[in-house]
């Protein structure tokens, strides 16, 4: 990473989970990204925490990017009424707008589409097609199995280091956004 982060996807769940934690900390990362002057990029849903996380940055005067798709919006979530969402054709060109405009990753609780993104960016870490880095928000130790899988893929000769990969893990969206900006005091 040789450039400050100043724009950031944040990846997560079109549904709220079974946890109000989850709720609480993606309005919690919403507000600490306008406060922080970061801008959010996100999957353009006004559903879920990805819908919870973009209102707590609007309303904290965050600049707020969405991305969605035409198939997404007409199923199941509409975009959100306060950004401008861009609407494009397909989920891949949907990650491609929502990569291009980060500068790292933040991953919340989610579903399978959000594994799917998170490990977009992980395989093109290892592979070193990119250096932007992946923030873990672990609410609940939501993200401790997913660990536990990695270290499993290691431990059977599928992941040869986790040196390949820029990832930190923090448990709270306070811990979470001060390792952010303590990345950036280090960043010409």
């Amino acid at each position: 990473m040789t450039k400050p982060i100043k724009s950031i996807a944040v990846y997560c769940g079109h549904e709220f989970g079974n946890n109000p934690q989850f709720a609480r900390d993606a309005a919690r990362v919403g507000e600490l990204l306008a406060r922080n002057k970061f801008r959010m990029v996100f999957g353009g849903g006004n559903v879920g925490l990805m819908g919870e996380c973009a209102t707590a940055a609007i309303r904290n005067g965050g600049d707020v990017i969405g991305v969605s798709t035409h198939h997404v919006v007409a199923l199941q979530e509409p975009a959100h009424e306060d950004v401008a969402v861009e609407i494009v054709d397909g989920v891949n060109e949907r990650k491609q707008k929502m990569f291009d405009a980060s500068d790292a990753f933040i991953i919340l609780p989610g579903g399978i589409g959000t594994l799917n993104e998170l490990t977009d960016v992980m395989t093109m870490q290892q592979i070193g097609e990119t250096k932007k880095p992946l923030f873990f928000l672990n609410t609940a130790r939501f993200w401790g199995i997913f660990g536990r899988v990695l270290v499993h893929m290691q431990h059977n000769g599928f992941i040869e280091s986790m040196k390949d990969y820029d990832i930190t893990v923090a448990n709270t969206p306070d811990e979470l956004i001060d390792k952010i900006l303590k990345r950036n005091q280090f960043v010409a």
